[in-house]
């Protein structure tokens, strides 16, 4: 498991805490527009309080407070993919953004899933959440080998 990280602006990354789950929940509603407390609550419980080894939440501490969280896991065999790490969801609060953080944080879970030896990452995001998609983009994520593809359902 990879040493918490500490930028020169003493921005901390380390794993999640059962306590961290209320910013969480508030971040991610600022983002969404969406309060989701039980899905968090879900989230927190399957891969905090469990502390699984191929699943992680990360936060990111500056001035003693969190300030932005990743999530993600090793996956395998969907679809016939080899195992890889997924990241579903990232956050940072927005006065904090465009600071290096959530690249801090990706880092972060990049080197968890390289120890593990996974050596690819995937997210998905909807075409609209061009935040995320610039951010990830940014990163060096580009369009991977698998389409998603959907059908709405009446």
């Amino acid at each position: 498991m990879a040493v918490p990280a500490e930028s020169p602006d003493n921005i901390v990354i380390r794993p999640a805490e059962m306590a961290d789950i209320d910013t969480v929940i508030r971040l991610d509603e600022m983002d969404t527009g969406l309060a989701k407390p039980d899905y968090w609550t879900d989230v927190f419980n399957r891969y905090v309080a469990n502390n699984q080894p191929d699943r992680f939440v990360l936060t990111a501490k500056a001035e003693g407070r969190v300030i932005g969280f990743i999530v993600g896991e090793i996956r395998a065999w969907e679809f016939g993919s080899p195992p890889c790490g997924w990241v579903f969801a990232i956050n940072v609060e927005p006065e904090y953004r465009e600071k290096g953080i959530g690249s801090m944080l990706l880092d972060d879970i990049s080197n968890r899933f390289k120890a593990a030896g996974i050596n690819t990452l995937r997210t998905m995001h909807s075409r609209r959440d061009t935040l995320n998609l610039a951010f990830f983009r940014s990163q060096g994520l580009t369009a991977g080998s698998y389409i998603q593809l959907e059908k709405q359902l009446d």
